[in-house]
């Protein structure tokens, strides 16, 4: 490892690009810059630390947010003058409030993976939850509380089983769809996020 690190090609102020990435959905997170203390930083806690170009100083991701991030693996690319951090993220990387820092999309040429399109319903029911709009079904759902969330998802589960007894995978890839929504929707109301689901998922691989 120590061979590695010296390799690292920093610029002219001492700095390298580093872009996170998440570890579970392969999504780029964000791209900020370390130096030698920041790597250090990173390698001893597990943590991600960065260097602030505009502040002139070294910050904790999500220090004050608590959106951290929880650090899977350090690479270097093959010039050695990029690093990159796999991480898991708590929250939002980026400080609008997106889940990715680079959300201004130019032109989408497929479909984005399953796992990012959870994660931006998620972030929609969220935000729905903290800034109300009305005719929303979803701010109906949390108005009502947790009772009603429960019966949806109840109703939506037999849903799920009634379609799968009948012939054809349309009425069954709607329930499915209807389930999973209202499931977000119950996390979202519980406080459970999408990195601790896919952690205890991860834990199925057997």
């Amino acid at each position: 490892m120590t061979e590695l690190l010296g390799k690292i090609k920093y610029n002219a102020d001492g700095l390298v690009p580093a872009v996170a990435q998440d570890a579970q959905t392969g999504e780029v997170l964000m791209q900020a810059y370390m130096n030698a203390e920041t790597v250090r930083l990173t390698l001893d806690t597990g943590y991600a630390h960065y260097f602030s170009r505009s502040r002139q100083e070294i910050w904790k991701k999500g220090e004050t947010s608590g959106h951290l991030q929880r650090v899977v693996s350090v690479s270097l690319d093959c010039d050695y003058d990029c690093v990159l951090l796999k991480v898991r993220q708590t929250g939002n990387a980026c400080h609008t409030g997106n889940r990715t820092c680079f959300f201004h999309e130019v032109k989408r040429f497929e479909d984005v993976s399953g796992a990012a399109l959870l994660y931006d319903l998620y972030d929609l029911i969220a935000d729905r939850k903290a800034n109300p709009k009305e005719g929303s079904y979803t701010n109906y759902l949390f108005d009502k509380g947790i009772d009603k969330i429960l019966k949806k998802v109840g109703e939506e589960n037999a849903e799920v089983i009634i379609a799968s007894k009948n012939d054809g995978t349309e009425e069954l890839r709607y329930e499915t769809a209807d389930l999973i929504y209202h499931l977000l929707v119950l996390m979202n109301e519980k406080g459970l996020t999408l990195e601790e689901l896919f952690g205890e998922l991860e834990k199925r691989k057997k």
